[in-house]
């Protein structure tokens, strides 16, 4: 792989691309581009300008990132088509501005959603190494998001299929994206690598906040994106049956993060009159957010059980089990790979069947000290990011041995 004339650098390029979120913010891609660089990579990263990181161009950690404009989150048809249309039109600028800087070797591309072989497809012509990051399941998050196969549903497919068919590596976040790569996307096996997402953490120099109990017993912590697909109005109701079906003033809840559905969920809560029960902060930093996991009693992924949620290793699943807390989850496939023994699963889709299961932990402290232990056990040692980097650096070595 040849260096640019522009590109001073005697180090192999990446670019990655990702649009879902920003970077830093987006701790997967964060992680794997700092991997990158520590392994001696130059990376490039382009992504959107959202939640709060407004910059066009900085550099953070030696690690380049460029941000480009893009529409407000998609909620529908018609914002999902306006989101996907300015991205696209965002990214093509900027790739064609870094290729022209970096020249990049490798273009490593992560979903959603399956467009992006757009973008990659010139520069593959031009010689870079494609690598597909599935961090979803894109056709089976459609289908969960619009409880639909119609013919979008099946545009959806075909984009993944030509995505498949432009990567020359694919990296799997789980064994369930791995079958889908080899099975659907029809990739060789020695083309598939999972690299899981784990939380690079040092906990040990966490202090806990007491203040966020708001004078309760139990904290109850939920941490990730709200958006129509992720729950969250299921645990806000849920946390509703606790406080006034079952009379529990003993627990306080602390949801963070945000998403399109926030201010819904927002108004849902104040509606279930939570107000004094329920802290939703929106976007915490990372010291909050470590300090909330530290101090909390109780984590809850509320992603209902449908086939898009079965193929996700959820971020929170796995950040609970680094701070040794105890979880409840719905029965998810890739929930029970992940946390095993170290969560209590809900096996139906109501907020009640959720409440339970809370209630439940709550009122046997050893099982969640149980449940704690062998979760931060399972983080260090079957889960941990050093064998995800591991396999990363696999992953490229592959991308770096292809031939035109």
């Amino acid at each position: 792989m040849g260096r640019s004339f522009f590109n001073k650098s005697d180090k192999l390029s990446v670019l990655i691309i990702v649009e879902n979120l920003p970077v830093p913010l987006d701790r997967r891609v964060w992680q794997e581009a700092s991997a990158l660089r520590d392994a001696g990579y130059q990376v490039i990263v382009i992504c959107p300008k959202m939640r709060g990181f407004k910059k066009s161009f900085e550099v953070l950690e030696d690690i380049h990132i460029y941000r480009h404009w893009i529409s407000s989150e998609a909620g529908g048809f018609l914002g999902f088509f306006a989101e996907y249309a300015s991205a696209l039109i965002g990214e093509f600028l900027l790739a064609c501005r870094v290729w022209w800087v970096y020249r990049p070797d490798i273009i490593h591309l992560c979903n959603p959603p399956d467009l992006l072989f757009l973008i990659a497809l010139p520069f593959k012509l031009l010689g870079a190494r494609i690598i597909y990051d599935v961090h979803d399941a894109w056709p089976e998050m459609f289908e969960a998001k619009f409880e639909s196969t119609n013919l979008f549903y099946w545009f959806v497919r075909i984009a993944e299929w030509c995505t498949y068919r432009t990567a020359d590596v694919v990296i799997a976040t789980n064994e369930s994206v791995k079958e889908i790569a080899l099975g659907r996307g029809r990739m060789n096996p020695g083309q598939v690598y999972v690299v899981r997402t784990a939380p690079n953490v040092n906990h040990a120099v966490v202090e806990s906040n007491p203040s966020l109990r708001r004078g309760r017993e139990f904290l109850v912590g939920y941490v990730g994106v709200m958006g129509n697909a992720d729950g969250v109005d299921i645990l806000v109701r849920a946390a509703h049956h606790i406080v006034y079906v079952l009379g529990r003033q003993d627990i306080q809840f602390l949801l963070m993060g945000t998403g399109p559905e926030y201010s819904g969920l927002l108004q849902l809560r104040n509606e279930l009159q939570l107000n004094d029960h329920m802290d939703m902060p929106g976007r915490v930093t990372n010291e909050f957010l470590f300090s909330a996991l530290q101090t909390m009693d109780l984590g809850v992924s509320s992603d209902p059980i449908n086939p898009y949620n079965h193929h996700c290793t959820m971020n929170k699943v796995l950040e609970y089990m680094t701070f040794g807390k105890a979880q409840v989850l719905f029965d998810l496939k890739e929930g029970r790979a992940s946390a095993g023994q170290a969560a209590h699963y809900v096996s139906e889709n109501s907020p009640e069947a959720l409440a339970r299961g809370i209630v439940s932990l709550m009122d046997h402290p050893e099982t969640r000290q149980a449940m704690g232990k062998e979760g931060r056990e399972r983080m260090a040692t079957l889960l941990n990011w050093n064998q995800s980097v591991r396999n990363l650096l696999k992953a490229y070595q592959a991308a770096q041995s292809v031939k035109y």
